[in-house]
């Protein structure tokens, strides 16, 4: 499966998709018009190996909501990313059994790496 996970009006997100020159044979997904089931996140959760990898701690609520003062396990970030699509760190790409979470450089040139192969 070759997926990526995206918010449509994020300019990160559209100049990562248009670095990458993702073909026809990729699903997008923006997670603001069809949200995240529990199925997909639990998905790539089994990829990252846990679910605090998948959460933005960038997202405007993350301190909105008062998460930064408190402790919190997998299963809050689980519900919390499932609550508010604003906690996933984006974007997300899948690409067969690999996955590349978030929008650093690094992140960037190895999903460019594995589209090319």
């Amino acid at each position: 499966m070759k997926k990526i996970y995206h918010l449509g009006n994020c300019t990160t997100c559209q100049r990562i998709i248009k670095e990458l020159e993702l073909g026809p044979e990729f699903v997008f997904q923006n997670i603001k018009e069809e949200a995240i089931t529990p199925e997909q996140l639990d998905e790539m959760k089994a990829l990252t190996g846990s679910y605090e990898a998948l959460f933005s701690r960038r997202a405007m609520k993350y301190r909105g909501w008062g998460l930064h003062e408190m402790k919190l396990g997998e299963a809050d970030y689980r519900r919390y990313i499932l609550e508010e699509y604003t906690f996933l760190k984006r974007p997300v790409i899948l690409i067969d059994d690999q996955i590349f979470v978030g929008n650093t450089a690094k992140v960037v040139a190895a999903a460019k790496e594995a589209v090319r192969s």
